[in-house]
């Protein structure tokens, strides 16, 4: 995939990305303003999610750095699933990457036969206001205050 002549790939999370990916969430997450910090899958991401049946993808540039992730873990006993860890690198932000990894794994969801997908936001909304303003521009809707929903 070509964002703004920059290659990128998306490929499923491989243990060795795994300081590179930490890295740039760590460095994601600070650009927000906050005290950056880690959550506990980040740390097992092959007993959090693979090993599951789910999946947890990065986006790597042509220099094989992590740019992206996105990843999803099923609701049981249903066709829906949750959107977790999606982050683009900071100063990548704007480029199509988000775009991209979203629309790719809409795709692949619904392949798997995956019929709905759920996203919390994050609190306060004045933190997280560029979530908010994403997924509504793919069809994202509000059920509740702080959760979107999109029908595949």
């Amino acid at each position: 995939m070509d964002i703004k002549n920059n290659l990128i790939k998306i490929i499923v999370y491989d243990e060795k990305y795994k300081a590179d990916l930490l890295s740039m969430i760590l460095e994601a997450k600070g650009s927000l303003g906050s005290n950056p910090s880690l959550n506990p899958d980040l740390l097992t991401i092959s007993e959090s999610y693979l090993k599951k049946g789910d999946k947890f993808w990065i986006a790597i540039n042509n220099k094989n750095m992590v740019i992206g992730s996105i990843a999803y873990s099923s609701i049981p006993d249903s066709t829906e699933v949750f959107l977790h860890r999606f982050f683009i690198k900071s100063n990548l932000k704007h480029n199509g990457i988000g775009s991209t990894l979203l629309k790719f794994v809409e795709i692949y969801l619904k392949k798997e036969g995956k019929t709905r997908i759920k996203v919390h936001l994050g609190n306060p909304r004045e933190k997280w206001i560029e979530s908010y303003n994403f997924y509504p521009k793919y069809g994202y809707k509000f059920f509740e205050k702080d959760y979107l929903y999109k029908e595949l």
